[in-house]
Formats: C-alpha cells, structure tokens, sequence
C-alpha cells in the first residue's frame, strides 16, 4: 500500500473539561519521513510541526497528548472487481477509476496486465486500478457493451468517460489517465 502525500495529523490533548483537538493539515507539516518498508513504529516515523494556534485552557496536561495519523488508503496495485463490489469501487469512487475487461485465456489481455500494474504504482492515491474478469462477472460487461477484450474503460465521479479497446502502448493509456487527473 503506497502511503506517499497521504496522511491528515492530528494532535489530541486532555484536559480536565474534556479533549481538545488540533486539526493540522499536511500541507502545515514541516518535515515528515516516512519508511519504505513494510510498516511504521515509533522507531522509523518522525515528524516537526506545531499546533500554533491553540492555547489550552488551565489545568490541561500536554503528557496525555496523541498524535493521530490517518492514512488515506492509497493502492499501488491493480485490485479485482466484480459484480457485487462493482458499485463500491468503482461508481462511489472520489478517484478517477481505470477498470480492464479481461479473460484469463486472453493473450491481448496478458500483454496489457504489465502496463496497468506500472500505471497503478505511478497514479496510486491518484487513480484506482482495478481489473474484471469477464468470465467471472459477465452481468457489468454486458452492462457497459464489452464485446472485445481487453477493454479499458474510465470513469469520474461514477460516469463513463471513455474507453480502449485492445492492447495498446502504455502511453496511450498514460494521457487517457492524465485527463483525468486532477
């Protein structure tokens, strides 16, 4: 899971009336490292930032503070969609979505698969990637008129809004994606 440019910080403070929180976007963080490898502990995070503007009433205990972390989910990997998540991650996405039409059997379709994963690592928490076996989940290719595979379809904000048909270069399918991003 990629975790780059997406975390929100909080500092939560007790206090004797009740909790108090400091909301502190990531643009205000000054300085945060973040390890590559496979989890973070107190060992490896290490951040710089102040909560400036908030004064503590008296008898508040600063010992007692938190620091939140909330990770957006950011996925660096093509995921499967079928008919019964087709709506959850693909519809209700925030993200402009990438979607591939593809058959285990399919030689045009394996051809494709490598360029898809490398767009999904290099768009990952821009762009969700995800890949539909027709064979498994044939009711949203008959939905969207799939006739040939592979078909890569795009959509934002729920709609359709474009799609390729066979197995053409990443580039392609690169400045297709960049219309869409933000």
């Amino acid at each position: 899971m990629a975790m780059k440019n997406c975390f929100q910080v909080s500092s939560v403070y007790s206090t004797r009336a009740g909790v108090v929180q400091c909301y502190q976007p990531f643009s205000s963080v000054k300085k945060i490292h973040l390890p590559i490898g496979n989890g973070l502990n107190k060992s490896n995070l290490s951040f710089t930032s102040s909560c400036s503007s908030l004064s503590l009433p008296l008898g508040s205990r600063s010992r007692n503070s938190l620091i939140l972390c909330k990770a957006r989910e950011a996925v660096n990997e093509v995921q499967v969609v079928t008919d019964s998540s087709w709506e959850n991650l693909v519809i209700s996405s925030e993200n402009p979505v990438l979607v591939e039409f593809w058959a285990p059997w399919c030689g045009p379709c394996r051809m494709i698969a490598p360029a898809i994963e490398e767009l999904a690592k290099e768009y990952a928490g821009k762009v969700a990637c995800f890949k539909l076996n027709t064979d498994d989940s044939p009711n949203i290719a008959t939905k969207y008129g799939i006739r040939s595979i592979p078909t890569v379809l795009f959509f934002k904000n729920g709609e359709k809004k474009e799609s390729i048909i066979g197995a053409v270069p990443k580039s392609t399918l690169s400045s297709t994606l960049d219309k869409y991003v933000e």
